[in-house]
């Protein structure tokens, strides 16, 4: 059996879907569905089983057995980046991760967790090194506060581990993230209601809709994840991201094409986001390919092209 955390969010239920297309249908799918417009990302998905994340905590903090498991992929999370009720937080990013971990180093099970790019802040360099790390924001400092509490304990961890921080995904399944879903999905529904997309004023010394990130596809993501899991290379932290930074406006470009209509139009860059927004993320991606990672990234043209023909193929 696989387990999955956030199984029917946005890279759980990806990486649900990467499995099933590897022939793997034992998974337990863990997830909090009071948000029931979740359902639909795991509607099309072949899993064993679901369980709700409390119930799963709870089971997990018994050390209720759930039969062989040959890996947790632990995607569960709040990702919100403009949350900031801290204890929320830490509970949900934090204390969650820890117990998990544990639990699989007891039972002997692979675990990979998410991480984010969030940790760098307001970094100009994105290197998996402390000197790095320096986040804006509370969600960013709960995923840095596990990575550090794995760090420390890197030597006493026998079963293969990995962390990924994620830069900026995008991609199918993100609908139910709302403000938090990716520009490209953003942009895409502003031009369905016949409007301009829309892009932020210059920030941080970048231009209109200059501000850049370092864009990756969500089947890009997947990826990483199935070959770690497959291959157990060296137990550490890893940037996923494609290694190139990308403008907004390439992005939106990239829907005009599509479209074959619009006119990017620039909107004065929020005042709550100024002082914890992030104009410019590129991952540094040389651990990632030291160990022999290998496949290429989609460029945001290349990406944004496929997420378009999936979504007009979805009702």
């Amino acid at each position: 059996m696989l387990i999955v955390t956030g199984g029917a969010g946005f890279i759980g239920s990806n990486l649900i879907k990467g499995l099933n297309a590897s022939g793997e249908t034992d998974i337990l799918c863990v997830d909090d569905l009071t948000d029931g417009h979740k359902f639909i990302n795991i509607a099309d998905c072949q899993i064993d089983d679901y369980i709700d994340r409390e119930v799963f905590i709870s089971a997990i903090k018994q050390q209720q057995s759930f039969g062989p498991v040959d890996a947790i992929f632990h995607q569960g999370a709040c990702s919100t980046t403009t949350e900031w009720n801290g204890k929320m937080m830490m509970q949900n990013n934090f204390e969650y991760s820890k117990l998990l971990l544990h639990y699989s180093m007891q039972h002997k099970i692979p675990f990979y967790y998410a991480s984010s790019a969030a940790v760098y802040g307001a970094s100009t360099k994105f290197e998996e090194h402390p000197e790095y790390e320096c986040p804006l924001n509370v969600y960013g400092y709960s995923k840095l506060l596990f990575d550090q509490y794995i760090r420390r304990r890197a030597g006493e961890i026998t079963i293969p581990w990995a962390g990924f921080r994620y830069f900026n995904v995008y991609g199918p399944r993100e609908q139910h993230k709302g403000n938090m879903a990716s520009v490209a999905f953003h942009l895409h529904q502003q031009m369905l209601n016949n409007e301009n997309p829309k892009l932020f004023e210059g920030s941080d010394g970048f231009g209109p809709g200059e501000q850049k990130r370092d864009f990756i596809f969500v089947e890009d993501v997947v990826r990483v994840n199935l070959w770690f899991w497959e291959n157990a290379p060296r137990n550490d932290i890893y940037n996923v991201g494609t290694g190139q930074a990308e403008s907004f406006n390439e992005i939106a470009h990239a829907l005009i094409d599509h479209h074959g209509h619009g006119k990017i139009e620039y909107i004065p860059f929020p005042d709550k986001l100024r002082g914890c927004y992030q104009s410019f993320t590129e991952a540094n991606i040389e651990r990632l390919r030291s160990v022999g990672y290998e496949e290429k990234f989609l460029s945001v043209s290349e990406g944004v092209l496929r997420y378009m023909n999936w979504m007009e193929a979805k009702p």
